[in-house]
């Protein structure tokens, strides 16, 4: 008897100990976990875009529509019409393509922005920290509701200092995913003068400064090619007009162009000279500041 009491005693003493043991794995309620490598994998890549199923269905639909009446107009036959809508297929890749491009403009603008007001920050002697915070709440006041990607990237940098993580690897690790010149030149002057103990307030502002003209110029050339490819597309838009017109107008005119071995021949040659143009003209304007 006294045995068995003695192993149940120790075995209630060892259960009771197991119990009075803080469990391993699992963080204390209330306290907040800084992002992780998994969490970073979800961070958005600003070189990639993904495309919704209403977007692809949407964007094959519109080119769709669009050639066909190019080819109603060209040829008043339904049958080539369908034919000439089979590149539509293609029209996903050029809307993701549009949508990357897009996002990246407008996270360089609005970084532009959030360096002025860091600059001003720092000057005005608060910390890095704060200073982040504050161009975040700057931007807030420029595009309320917190639609732009510049103030979700400065909340996630100053969630990641509140955690301890270096401010040089929350910036790099932004500039990875932003793959954008003036972001990177930013954060390599900007980590350089961290390292080595430079005047991190004159760098700041001197390289926003310099990097603020510089998009500022960007901004002046890209207004310039807009301009121009307006006018290409009012040049391309003519002969769609001059056809309906003539149409319209003189309908007997055109008719031996419609129905025809020779009009349908002549029909395809100037509508691929018309793409060949639209082609040439995107070329052109696609210039890379």
């Amino acid at each position: 008897m006294l045995r068995m009491n003695a192993g149940g005693a120790r075995r209630s003493a060892a259960g009771q100990s197991a119990k009075s043991r803080p469990k391993r794995g699992r963080p204390p309620a209330g306290k907040r976990q800084g992002p992780t490598k998994s969490s970073n994998g979800k961070l958005r890549d600003y070189t990639t875009y993904r495309l919704q199923p209403y977007e692809k269905v949407l964007s094959i639909l519109i080119t769709a529509v669009a050639l066909y009446l190019v080819g109603m107009i060209f040829y008043k036959l339904w049958l080539l019409a369908l034919l000439l809508t089979l590149p539509a297929l293609k029209a996903p890749k050029f809307w993701q393509k549009r949508q990357i491009e897009r996002k990246r403009t407008l996270l360089k603008l609005h970084f532009k922005q959030a360096l002025y007001s860091l600059s001003s920050s720092m000057a005005a002697g608060r910390s890095v920290e704060n200073a982040f915070r504050e161009a975040a709440k700057d931007l807030e006041l420029l595009y309320p509701g917190g639609s732009s990607d510049m103030i979700r990237e400065l909340d996630i940098i100053t969630t990641r200092l509140e955690y301890g993580e270096p401010i040089e690897s929350a910036l790099l690790n932004f500039g990875e995913r932003a793959q954008i010149e003036d972001i990177d030149n930013f954060i390599d002057v900007f980590v350089t003068c961290k390292r080595t103990g430079g005047d991190l307030i004159e760098v700041v502002r001197r390289t926003s400064t310099v990097i603020g003209e510089k998009m500022d110029i960007q901004q002046d050339i890209s207004v310039m090619i807009a301009q121009k490819k307006f006018e290409s597309n009012i040049l391309l838009a003519t002969p769609f007009v001059f056809i309906l017109f003539i149409n319209a107008s003189s309908p007997e005119f055109m008719a031996p162009l419609y129905g025809t071995p020779m009009g349908i021949v002549l029909a395809t040659v100037g509508l691929g000279l018309l793409f060949l143009s639209a082609w040439l003209m995107a070329k052109f304007t696609n210039i890379q500041i």
